[in-house]
């Protein structure tokens, strides 16, 4: 059936809102985090130290995006933020142990999340709909959208 007949795009949008809300909220009360800074912090405490613009690269986002998700995490002192050995222009971006303590905290709270996914998408269910929204993304990367 094409997407227009299921109403797809309205699905996706809506079921994306409704995933980010209950995402932020489970992540707010578990941790303090909403979900883009603890992505951030997932990139920092498993790969860091990180400059801004490689974070922004791995998480296909703006670097005055990321930017700002840095300021609000040194003001809470989950980051901290160091001159580059290698390059004087750049600054890393490097977990301190109250962030690592903050992200470590996330799991059972995220697992909520996860479960309803599991939930929705059961079996190979999510595998397909995982390899979807994969080619969904390069589709859009291919036609210039960000």
């Amino acid at each position: 059936m094409p997407a227009k007949d299921e109403r797809f795009f309205f699905l996706v949008q809506t079921a994306a809102h409704r995933l980010k809300t209950v995402a932020d909220r489970a992540m707010l009360e578990g941790g303090g985090l909403t979900t883009a800074q603890t992505a951030v912090m997932a990139i920092i405490c498993g790969e860091g130290p990180l400059s801004q613009r490689e974070i922004a690269d791995r998480l296909k986002q703006r670097e005055s995006a990321v930017g700002a998700m840095a300021e609000r995490l040194l003001k809470a002192g989950y980051i901290a933020r160091t001159r580059s050995a290698t390059d004087k222009r750049a600054w890393l971006l490097e977990a301190t142990p109250a962030g690592r303590r903050a992200f470590a905290s996330l799991g059972a709270a995220f697992a909520r999340v996860n479960a309803a996914l599991d939930e929705a998408f059961p079996g190979k269910d999510m595998a397909r709909a995982a390899k979807g929204l994969r080619r969904l993304i390069e589709l859009l990367e291919e036609d210039g959208a960000e």
